[in-house]
């Protein structure tokens, strides 16, 4: 997918971090809203991300962002954290399950009511498809992970089964990324599914053959960012 380099957002405003972290593979990828307006043009995007970024290494005092990609409403996809958008960067998006994931953010208010607009759905759908093909991992597919910290809905060391694709409330307790957006995470998997060239109603991997129904990979390394 067509990707807006992190530059492009952040500016002057970068400030001095750690080298990236990275993990061997994405085998998973959480969805978020960023809790922000909704209505926005989407020629202020750019803008909203770096407040977003100002946020979150001012006022909550982290390295980066947290997110890896961020989705604006016209389907306009920006790279997030640094390290890059085509590596598997440790986020820092989801407490536990930061590691062997991916967090995509969706910018804007999702909650009960909202409407997720097509254009967004469709290109977070492309992004999951694309982090997770190198994994071959099916989009529709369960994968098991494991707790890295008990700041998440699991107590450290547990082995929780989440969807491959994942709302932020499947791993943390939060209501993100909101009813509007969790009720269409199967339509997401769907999509990501079909531009992956998988069959549609399965989860088997159409070119090899591989039954990919449920995928046993573990995330065992410390987890020593929060996330929101």
């Amino acid at each position: 997918p067509a990707i807006v380099p992190r530059a492009a957002w952040l500016g002057d405003a970068a400030r001095d971090q750690p080298p990236p972290r990275y993990d061997d593979q994405v085998v998973a990828v959480f969805i978020h809203h960023t809790d922000s307006p909704n209505g926005y043009d989407c020629a202020d995007a750019p803008g909203i991300i770096r407040a977003l970024y100002e946020g979150q290494t001012e006022g909550r005092d982290w390295d980066d962002l947290g997110y890896n990609f961020v989705v604006d409403r016209c389907g306009t996809v920006y790279e997030g954290r640094a390290g890059g958008a085509d590596r598997p960067v440790t986020g820092a998006h989801t407490q536990g399950f930061n590691h062997r994931t991916a967090g995509i953010a969706a910018l804007g208010t999702f909650t009960e009511g909202a409407e997720v607009p097509d254009e967004m759905l469709r290109s977070i759908a492309a992004v999951t498809a694309w982090k997770l093909g190198p994994s071959g991992t099916d989009p529709r597919s369960e994968v098991r992970l494991v707790s890295s910290n008990g700041g998440s809905r699991y107590a450290a060391g547990t082995t929780a089964t989440l969807p491959a694709v994942a709302g932020h409330s499947d791993g943390y307790m939060t209501d993100c990324p909101g009813a509007a957006l969790l009720a269409r995470l199967p339509e997401i998997r769907d999509l990501a599914a079909r531009v992956q060239g998988r069959d549609a109603g399965t989860g088997t991997d159409r070119d090899t053959g591989t039954d990919t129904e449920r995928v046993d990979l573990e995330d065992g390394a410390p987890n020593e960012e929060l996330s929101p």
